[in-house]
C-alpha cells in the first residue's frame, strides 16, 4: 500500500542517501540493537511525513534500512505488544491481552464508574517464565544480553523482571508503564539509581549512554542490547529550551483555533501542535544519536542489525492527548490503523537497502525469527509460532500473504472499544463485541477508516468475519461478558460528559501550552540543572 506521503517520503530518501556510507559485510556474528520507543505513532517522525516534529537521527536508520510501511503493533496498548516482541506470540496466545496494572476485570471493572456494556475478562498480568523470548535464543548463541528502560511485563514478586527473561542486565526495567518520578532526575525507580551527577539530567539520555556503556565494554564479543524508551509516555516533559523550539515551531506554522474534535468516545487532537510532546520526541532522537554515535566510533555499525519500532500507536485521546496521526484515525488504544500501525525499520548493514519501502503487512511477533534469521541461526517455530522471518523481503523477494490477527476484549483508557480484527491483503475487518457488527475497510482506498463498506462488499465481510471468529476459536481465547445490570443512561451520560467536559478542558490546556508565557509545574522544570541535554 502506497499513498501521497509514503511516496514522497521514499522519494526523499533515496535522494538524500549517499551509496559510498553503505557498510560492507563481515563473516562475524551480527550484534543486534533493538530499539522501542513507548507510544510513538505511525506518523510522529519527520521520515515518516510529519512537518512538526524533527527526528534526524531516526530518520537516518531508515534511510539506511528498510521502512515498513504497514508495519504494525501486536495489540493497541503496551503491554500486550511487548510480550509479543519477546515472544513472537500474538497476545491472544500468550495471555496478556491488556496493559499490566489495569487490575479491573468482571464485576469489578464497574469501579472504574465507566457504565460500559461488556465487562472485561481476567488476563495475564506477567510474562509467562515457560516462553522462550528473543533475548534467551541469543544467549543460547553466546550472546551478552542488556536491557535499559521500560519493561512493563511483570514485578520482582513475580518471577518476572528483564532478568528473569534472557538478559544479564538489567538498568531501569519494573512493573511500571511510564516514568515513575518523571523524565528528569531524581527518578523513582528501583532499577535505576540516582547518581548525584546525573541530577536534572534526561532520563532517555541517561538509558541511551547505558547502553552505549554496555556496547563499548562488549565490543569484541557478541552483543543484544534492548533500549526501550520510557518516552513518549505520558506524563510528558522536556525542556524549557526545546518547549520554546516547538511552541515557535507551531506558531510559525499556523495555531488552529481549535484543536480537539469528538471521535467516538473521547475527544482527539487534531493537529500535531503539542510543543512538549515534540521536544520529548526530540530528546529521544537526540538519544538515539548517542547509541548510533558509539557504534560507529567503534567501528561496530557494519556488523550490527538495527531494529527501530514502537508498541502502539500515538496517543491521540486519553493520557495526554499528545499528538495527531495525519492520515491514519484514531491512535493509541483505538481498533483504527492509528492505534495499530506503528514506525517499523529495520537496518542490515550487509544487505543494500538504501531506505526501500515495503508495503508487506508485518507484524511485532515478526521480528524474533527475523533477527534469529539474520544472524544465521535456526528459527524456532515452537517459541514464535506467529511469527514469520522477514529475511526474504529484507533480501527482495516475497513471503506468503497470511492475516494478521488482534484481539482486545476491553475498554481502553483512550477509548478503544472491546473488539477483533483481521487484515489480510488490502481488507480490513474489525469486529466489535458489544453488538456483533463488523466493519470492513479498504485500506488502499480508504487509509483513514472513514468508509465502512462491509454491506456492500458482504461476501469479503463473511468470509473474514468467519476466519477471524474461528481462528479466535482454535486459540484459547476471553471474551468480554455483557454486565446484566447494565445502565444504558448512565452510559449515555458519561459519554455526554466527555463531549462537554473534558473535550473543552482539553482545548483550555492546550491554548495555555502553547501560550508565550506558558509554565509548566514547577516540579519538572529541574532540567535547567543540566544544560547538556
Amino acid at each position: 500500500m502506497k499513498n501521497i506521503v509514503l511516496i514522497l517520503t521514499v522519494l526523499l530518501l533515496f535522494s538524500s542517501y549517499n551509496k559510498d556510507d553503505k557498510k560492507v559485510p563481515t563473516t562475524k556474528k551480527p550484534n543486534i540493537l533493538f530499539i522501542l520507543v513507548d507510544d510513538l505513532g505511525y506518523a510522529d517522525l519527520s521520515v515518516m511525513g510529519s512537518k512538526y516534529y524533527e527526528t534526524p537521527n531516526i530518520d537516518k536508520i531508515a534511510k539506511t534500512g528498510t521502512i515498513f510501511t504497514n508495519g504494525y503493533a501486536a495489540c493497541t496498548v503496551c503491554s500486550p505488544s511487548r510480550a509479543s516482541l519477546m515472544t513472537g506470540q500474538f497476545p491472544v496466545r500468550h495471555g496478556i491481552t491488556q496493559f499490566e496494572g489495569q487490575r479491573n476485570s468482571g464485576q469489578s471493572w464497574k469501579e472504574r464508574k465507566r457504565y460500559t456494556k461488556l465487562l472485561p475478562p481476567e488476563y495475564k498480568h506477567h510474562l509467562d517464565s515457560s516462553a522462550t523470548t528473543l533475548p534467551e535464543a541469543f544467549k543460547e548463541q553466546g550472546y551478552a544480553t542488556f536491557f535499559a528502560g521500560k519493561w512493563h511485563l511483570g514485578s520482582k514478586e513475580q518471577r518476572s523482571l528483564p532478568t528473569d527473561h534472557g538478559f544479564d542486565i538489567n538498568i531501569g526495567g519494573n512493573h511500571a508503564g511510564g516514568p515513575s518520578g518523571g523524565y528528569f532526575s531524581p527518578f523513582k525507580n528501583p532499577n535505576l539509581p540516582n547518581l548525584p551527577e546525573e541530577k536534572g539530567k534526561n532520563l532517555s539520555m541517561i538509558l541511551a549512554k547505558k547502553t552505549s556503556e554496555f556496547i563499548t565494554l562488549n565490543k569484541d564479543g557478541q552483543f543484544f542490547a534492548y533500549l526501550s524508551f520510557y518516552a513518549v509516555h505520558s506524563g510528558i516533559q522536556t525542556t524549557k529550551e526545546k518547549w520554546t523550539k516547538y511552541r515557535n515551531k507551531a506558531e510559525k506554522m499556523g495555531i488552529h483555533e481549535k484543536g480537539f474534535e469528538m471521535e467516538r468516545v473521547l475527544p482527539a487532537r487534531k493537529y500535531q501542535d503539542n510543543p512538549v510532546y515534540a521536544g520529548l520526541i526530540e530528546q529521544v532522537d537526540d538519544a538515539i544519536g548517542i547509541v548510533m554515535k558509539t557504534l560507529k566510533d567503534l567501528n561496530l555499525d557494519k556488523n550490527t542489525i538495527v531494529v527501530f519500532t514502537s508498541d502502539n500507536g500515538g496517543v491521540t485521546s486519553g493520557d495526554n492527548f499528545s499528538t495527531n496521526q495525519l492520515t491514519l484515525r484514531g491512535g493509541k488504544g483505538y481498533q483504527w490503523e492509528g492505534g495499530v500501525r506503528i514506525p517499523y525499520f529495520i537496518d542490515v548493514p550487509w544487505i543494500e537497502q538504501n531506505g526501500v519501502a515495503i508495503d508487506v503487512p508485518v507484524s511485532g511477533v515478526d521480528l524474533y525469527p527475523t533477527l534469529l534469521d539474520l544472524s544465521g541461526f535456526q528459527l524456532k517455530p515452537k517459541a514464535h509460532m506467529d511469527g514469520v522471518s522477514l529475511k526474504p523481503l529484507l533480501e527482495g523477494g516475497n513471503i506468503d500473504e497470511r492475516p494478521l490477527y488482534w484481539h482486545y476484549p476491553h475498554y481502553g483508557n483512550q477509548g478503544g472499544e472491546p473488539s477483533s480484527i483481521i487484515r489480510k491483503g488490502k481488507w480490513k475487518l474489525i469486529y466489535y463485541w458489544e453488538d456483533l457488527h463488523a466493519e470492513l475497510y479498504n485500506l488502499d482506498t480508504d487509509l483513514g477508516e472513514r468508509n465502512n463498506v462491509a454491506e456492500s462488499n458482504s461476501k469479503i465481510t463473511k468470509q473474514m468475519k468467519t476466519q477471524l471468529l474461528d481462528w479466535l476459536k482454535s486459540m484459547d481465547t476471553h471474551y468480554a461478558d455483557v454486565d446484566p445490570e447494565w445502565d444504558k443512561a448512565a452510559r449515555k451520560k458519561w459519554l455526554e460528559k466527555q463531549k462537554t467536559v473534558t473535550l473543552p478542558n482539553q482545548e483550555k490546556q492546550r491554548e495555555k501550552m502553547l501560550s508565550p508565557d506558558w509554565k509548566p509545574n514547577k516540579d519538572w522544570w529541574g532540567s535547567e540543572l543540566n544544560k547538556n541535554k
